[in-house]
């Protein structure tokens, strides 16, 4: 779905701008906190925000003496618009969750939250892995942000450390498990039966 948007709406930087600011509705962002939070070329992305400016989709004003950009929540289409924006971010649309098995050792990524629109949720991701690589795990929040369209919530913990909330009964990790949720990597299925046979 993600391509067929981009297509629809003409290109990747202007789909993904338009998703940005629906998903932050509420604040103002300066042109290189938008290139920069969503890794966009600059003079493509400045370009774009003007046209959405005279779309008026976006409101700019001077603020400090550089313009800052801020969503139209009256714009005729921004229910529309909204509604689309959730649907596409819906799991299994987002492609960088694909990157998460190569983390290090990695027993279980679950996603919930933004990932398949549960606003209740404790965290968008929960990963349980050995020997992460700090340097890819950065990387890697980076892309999901600028790919969702919004930071990600995310709880890593080692395998030792899962597995001991577990057998504490602890409240985060049984209400994450026992709410809507998706798994990408699952290596800890005897754990997760143990946590909902605790909970019936």
């Amino acid at each position: 779905m993600k391509g067929e948007l981009e297509f629809l709406f003409g290109s990747r930087v202007r789909w993904r701008l338009i998703k940005f600011f629906i998903l932050n509705e509420s604040q103002q962002f300066s042109s290189k906190e938008v290139t920069g939070i969503n890794k966009l070329n600059v003079r493509e992305a400045n370009q774009i925000l003007r046209q959405l400016v005279k779309a008026k989709f976006l409101i700019s004003r001077s603020s400090k003496k550089t313009n800052v950009y801020y969503l139209n929540k009256k714009f005729s289409f921004y229910i529309e618009l909204k509604d689309l924006v959730i649907k596409s971010n819906v799991y299994p649309q987002c492609e960088s969750l694909n990157k998460v098995k190569n983390l290090g050792d990695v027993r279980l990524a679950l996603i919930s939250g933004i990932f398949i629109n549960h606003v209740k949720a404790k965290t968008d991701l929960l990963i349980v892995a050995n020997n992460v690589s700090r340097a890819k795990m950065k990387h890697l929040l980076e892309e999901l942000t600028a790919e969702m369209g919004r930071e990600i919530n995310y709880s890593l913990l080692t395998y030792d450390e899962f597995k001991y909330r577990v057998n504490m009964f602890d409240k985060f990790i049984m209400e994450i498990v026992g709410q809507p949720h998706e798994l990408v990597v699952n290596k800890v299925s005897g754990l997760l039966k143990e946590i909902k046979n605790n909970k019936k």
